[in-house]
């Protein structure tokens, strides 16, 4: 297979003559049902008209004017639609480490097609669309369709979020807009622009032929914060030692050393201050799991001072976050008359995730005063999910709550991340109807996006025999922290210890798209009174390259820093650091900020190899890369579809059934070390694979009475694993005997989805809706390990007992396993007084609740002796809502809404509860507010988080090993933005 990526097919001379002013209609099945409208009450009637109109089943927002999507985030609008949560990070809905679709859709998560106007739509290395990065401003609508039917694309079993941008059909005539906003944010105290423009026109020529042509533009910054302090994990099991003890004399007798993090003399007979002795714990095996304290050898009074620490080290984290968007849309069509008419489009999204962070980490020393404990029941379930079974016995009674950790040394980081995502789709094409009865579409598309990540930051050591007291406080929210010590603004105070570009990767993706599409409507009598048809070709290209390096020291000699740290250079040389903020958290942590780090702004490009030249960093266009991390990916399908529409008494009933049909096929290619013969090769290994899947689907709905229908759904949906699960790794340590492999043989998750829901239209803007939906989803993921020779690696002869047969790795594979589910609950309606007399007639109503149980069920233990645990879903919340109050007259317009989800298991997991990390419910309040200055002129504000609540992070999971214990406290600040809309011309 060639390590190039596949050329996508070259457009006709036609369509590049046009892509000057690119763009196509929508989904074809939602364009008759599509009305562009603006404010509140019109965007309200626009979205029910295609949710009932529909045959599937869809929710759809669609936006109030031009360039005016009813939030500034689009994550964040998606979470005021039935069943789907949503993620905020640095203030902003945002995706999940900056993967993903960045929401969850009836409580899947990562498991989300993404499309722009009906064609797939990808950020490089995904197979989904990064929603953090699109543009409100570009957008006229969003569908959300949770049921699959056979003519949609393939590859989400969550649900297809389908985005539609402007198009030349949405308008009568000559149209401008131009949208001028300012955006600021509280806590980073920065203020920044939003800009969009957009003019378009629709031209009549002679003989009723007609030319529409559009383009728009956005730009698009903001700066936000996110202060945080991250603290351990995990059981860090403790012993304390009361200073006038005997036994802390012996231990601090025998501490020749006078080590910090040891019993010191100076302290004995002081009965304020305790030594924390670490905990051994008991090899896993014979019915003890992991994080068992061994109290062998104790005393009853030793072992009742033995506590769990979970929060021990004390860290303060600023990180400003700063987003740029820009995004081009270019349009243009040319309609020969009714029956024919020739397409053109393009779209350009660029985001682009920028941060700097600043972290202050103490490296407590042993010794407490003032040593505070709490109850606390650390169960084998927390330590281990009660790995031998039986009654879940309490191993420790008591947790760390605070102290001043005495003899402490801190550590800085600085550092500059820039991430930014690159995403272009142009297609053309042309509908014909060559008779009344027949309407044919030919849709060519082709797709490039790229990401780059790169992370690099520089470290600070505290100045030799420089100490502090860190005073703590491991309850409330957020936790309590402060030094006594040397000053931490003072970089006389510390010295350079190392550079890392510990992230430094890229992945690039290119795919096209051919897809011919049919309608035939037979003669009066046949039971499809519509036949839908179909085929569509398409392939995705991804390479994945890394060259991340560490370790790198700033030293005098380039040697790494002594424990003497007399190689060590003082920050204060140079002029290379700078302060983090002083109001950190608002100073609600106690500590108010503003330590010494490396400026994050002096790391890029050769700053730092440039200023530290003994350090042995390469040039920053002249790295090196991993070469064992470089992946290709190539996967091509094929689908065809068939589905006919029907209708029955008076249209009382109707529906449709059809069939997808879709072969998949891929070439995946790794690099590996071949150690089979002696000495390490680089070779690349290669996998091929195939399989076809038949996705059924069936949509019924009938008019109880009118106004008021029950509707019905089956669909059988796929989504294809992550394309880097499907490469071919292998890597094995000759040590211990473990390894792990990558499997490109890994089928699809399916799942098959039934929906049943009641939805009654009191008018053309108020509902009520009752949804019922269960997805029984077959072949999670799930990583398994099991004993096997590897080809590529010589037979283990290692000394360590890896519990595997002679010359056998224990390797680690994800493989598709267990069926799960998810099911739940779904009311939502909205409600305009019209009819009301005098003010509550401009006044509205709309909310949504969302109840989901999800099964994911996950093995703990190994191939041969499978230990299956039945989890919910990460990122997956049981109970959400959003309300929303609204006001809109003549002159003004206003919105509240306020959403709020439960607790959530953060990314996934873990093996023990007590090293995972939950999301505790939260709730955000967002606004709006609009006045019409001019017939053309729109006075807007926008809010955000208006309450300045934040996503906080805890330990352990939710429900029975939910501990209440905060892990990560979080302060983002409020977003408000002003701006001017003008408009003029016809829609």
């Amino acid at each position: 297979m060639s390590s190039q990526s596949i050329i996508g097919p070259k457009l006709s001379v036609v369509a590049l003559a046009l892509a000057q002013a690119f763009a196509s209609q929508a989904m074809a099945q939602q364009a008759d049902n599509t009305v562009v409208v603006t404010g509140i009450r019109a965007s309200a009637e626009s979205s029910l008209s295609i949710k009932r109109d529909t045959m599937g089943v869809v929710d759809s927002i669609t936006a109030e004017d031009i360039g005016k999507l009813p939030d500034p985030n689009v994550s964040e609008t998606l979470t005021r639609i039935p069943g789907v949560q949503g993620y905020r990070y640095g203030g902003e809905g945002a995706s999940p480490v900056g993967a993903g679709s960045g929401v969850t859709i009836r409580g899947l998560s990562g498991q989300t097609a993404s499309q722009v106007n009906g064609r797939a739509y990808f950020t490089a290395g995904s197979r989904e669309f990064n929603v953090e990065g699109a543009i409100p401003g570009m957008i006229a609508g969003i569908d959300v369709y949770k049921n699959p039917s056979a003519e949609q694309i393939e590859g989400g079993i969550g649900g297809l979020v389908n985005i539609r941008t402007r198009n030349p059909s949405d308008f009568k005539g000559l149209t401008a807009s131009l949208n001028v906003n300012a955006r600021y944010n509280d806590l980073a105290k920065e203020t920044d622009p939003e800009v969009f423009g957009l003019v378009a026109n629709r031209i009549n020529l002679s003989g009723g032929q007609r030319i529409g042509l559009m383009a728009a533009a956005v730009y698009q910054k903001s700066v936000g914060r996110s202060d945080n302090n991250p603290a351990n994990g995990g059981a860090n099991l403790k012993r304390a030692v009361r200073a006038d003890s005997a036994e802390y004399a012996a231990l601090a007798a025998g501490n020749a050393a006078n080590a910090a993090n040891l019993p010191q003399s100076r302290y004995i007979g002081r009965s304020d201050t305790w030594y924390l002795a670490n905990v051994p714990t008991r090899g896993v095996g014979a019915g003890v799991g992991p994080n068992t304290p061994d109290l062998t050898g104790l005393t009853p009074d030793q072992a009742g001072n033995v506590m769990v620490a979970p929060a021990l080290t004390s860290n303060v984290f600023q990180e400003t976050i700063m987003r740029e968007r820009r995004g081009l849309n270019l349009a243009a069509d040319y309609r020969v008359d009714n029956t024919l008419r020739f397409y053109s489009e393009a779209n350009h999204t660029y985001y682009g995730y920028h941060q700097h962070y600043r972290g202050l980490n103490s490296v407590d020393g042993a010794n407490v005063r003032g040593l505070q404990t709490t109850p606390f029941n650390f169960t084998e379930g927390l330590a281990n999910r009660n790995l031998n079974g039986g009654s879940d016995d309490v191993l420790v009674g008591q947790r760390l709550l605070g102290g001043s950790f005495l003899d402490s040394t801190v550590n800085t980081v600085g550092g500059d991340e820039f991430r930014p995502y690159k995403t272009s789709i142009a297609a053309a094409g042309v509908d014909w109807s060559p008779t009344p009865s027949l309407s044919l579409k030919l849709d060519v598309s082709y797709i490039r996006s790229s990401q780059t990540q790169d992370n690099r930051s520089a470290n600070l050591d505290s100045a030799p025999g420089l100490t502090w007291t860190t005073h703590r406080l491991a309850d409330g929210a957020p936790h309590q922290l402060n030094f006594d010590g040397p000053a931490l603004d003072n970089p006389a105070n510390f010295v350079f210890r190392d550079y890392n570009n510990g992230t430094r990767q890229s992945w690039d993706d290119s795919g096209n798209a051919v897809a011919f599409n049919g309608a035939y409507m037979p003669d009066e009598g046949f039971i499809f009174n519509r036949i839908k048809f179909g085929t569509r070709f398409a392939s995705q290209d991804s390479r994945y390259e890394n060259y991340s390096y560490s370790g790198r020291p700033l030293t005098r000699d380039g040697l790494a820093l002594n424990a003497a740290r007399s190689n060590g250079i003082v920050a204060s040389t140079g002029g290379l650091v700078e302060l983090a903020p002083t109001n950190f958290m608002r100073g609600d942590a106690g500590y108010p900020g503003g330590f010494v780090a490396y400026a994050p702004g002096r790391l890029t490009g050769n700053q730092v190899r440039d200023a530290f030249p003994s350090a042995g960093i390469l040039p920053d266009d002249a790295l090196v890369e991993n070469a064992l991390s470089r992946r290709l990916i190539e996967e091509r399908t094929k689908a065809v579809y068939l589905q006919g529409e029907f209708a029955a008494l008076d249209e009382r009933i109707k529906g449709n059934i059809g069939v997808r049909v879709v072969r998949t096929e891929s070439d995946a290619v790794a690099r590996v070390a071949d150690t089979s013969g002696g000495t390490a090769v680089i070779r690349d290994v290669q996998s091929e694979t195939s399989y076809t899947n038949a996705l059924p689907s069936f949509n019924v709905s009938y008019d109880i009475m009118p106004d008021f229908l029950a509707r019905f759904a089956y669909g059988r949906g796929m989504t294809r694993a992550g394309l880097e699960q499907l490469n071919p790794s292998i890597t094995v340590d000759p040590v211990n005997g473990t390894g792990s492999v990558g499997n490109p043989d890994l089928r699809p998750l399916i799942a098959n989805s039934v929906d049943l829901s009641f939805e009654r239209y009191f008018s053309k803007t108020n509902y009520a809706a009752l949804a019922l939906f269960n997805k029984r989803i077959n072949g999670f993921f799930n990583g398994i390990v099991e004993c096997q020779s590897v080809a590529t690696a010589p037979q283990y002869a290692g000394t360590v007992n890896n519990s595997c047969g002679a010359g056998q790795y224990q390797i680690t594979k994800t493989v598709n396993s267990e069926k799960g589910y998810a099911r739940g609950v779904e009311l939502s309606g909205q409600y305009f007084f019209d009819g009301a007399d005098g003010w509550m007639k401009n006044f509205g109503l709309a909310g949504s609740y969302t109840f989901v149980k999800t099964s994911n069920p996950i093995n703990f233990g190994t191939a041969a002796a499978p230990r299956i645990v039945d989890t919910p879903q990460p990122m997956q919340s049981k109970n959400s809502f959003s309300v929303s109050a609204m006001y809109e007259d003549s002159k003004m317009s206003a919105r509240l809404v306020y959403t709020w989800r439960s607790p959530s298991i953060l990314f996934g997991v873990s093996a023990n509860p007590i090293d995972g990390r939950y999301i505790e419910k939260f709730g955000i309040l967002d606004g709006s507010f609009n006045y019409e200055l001019s017939d053309n002129m729109t006075l807007s504000f926008n809010a955000s988080n208006i309450t300045d609540k934040t996503l906080n992070r805890y330990v352990g999971e939710p429900g029975g090993y939910a501990t209440g214990l905060e892990r990560q406290h979080y302060a983002n600040g409020r977003t408000f933005s002003l701006g001017l809309r003008y408009k003029f011309g016809q829609m």
